[in-house]
């Protein structure tokens, strides 16, 4: 596995955890850079690197990050996005990993890049739960503006630094992981 392999891992995986905070603006950030010439994707997903995938990318991000601030219609939107932060996360890895067996490929998506995309997702709507019901709703604004900065850091550390970004989504699944083991030993 060479230098620039691990990079690509690298960067889809911190990708997949920024799908975890939203689900579009890590794609429409991937399919800006990919059409500025910063990262190449791989062939079969040259597509996403096109003014069309830009444009529809970019009004999808806009439409969620704006629900996102309506009290409860975000919790509705918490239900369809975990399965689809899977997804998305799975779809990042794959564009990104460069020079890997088709099957390693696909494992690793689906593993590292699906699991941190829906392991992150759960954790906010999780968060965003909590807060509708001991705020009213009132909170989730907070929520919200935390996420989207979340999604936009982790995407542009992820273009930029990739590396950098792996070892953040190391700490996070570490926190997430103590978590669930805090909350585990308090059930019983």
């Amino acid at each position: 596995m060479n230098v620039e392999t691990i990079i690509s891992i690298c960067l889809g995986i911190g990708l997949a955890a920024s799908v975890g905070f939203r689900v579009f603006l890590p794609l429409f950030v991937l399919s800006l850079v990919s059409y500025l010439g910063v990262w190449d994707l791989n062939d079969s997903w040259q597509w996403l690197s096109s003014i069309p995938a830009f444009i529809t990318l970019g009004v999808a991000m806009l439409f969620e990050v704006f629900a996102y601030y309506i009290p409860f219609v975000d919790n509705l939107l918490d239900t369809i996005a975990i399965p689809l932060a899977a997804v998305a996360g799975t779809a990042v890895v794959v564009s990104t990993a460069s020079d890997l067996d088709p099957l390693i490929t696909w494992s690793l998506a689906i593993i590292a890049g699906g699991g941190t995309a829906s392991a992150i997702k759960g954790l906010s709507s999780t968060t965003r739960l909590a807060s509708s019901t001991s705020t009213a709703g009132l909170g989730n604004t907070v929520v919200a503006t935390i996420e989207t900065g979340g999604s936009i850091v982790m995407s542009l550390l992820s273009v930029f630094l990739p590396v950098v970004s792996f070892i953040i989504v190391l700490m996070i699944l570490y926190f997430l992981y103590k978590i669930s083991k805090k909350f585990k030993t308090s059930k019983n």
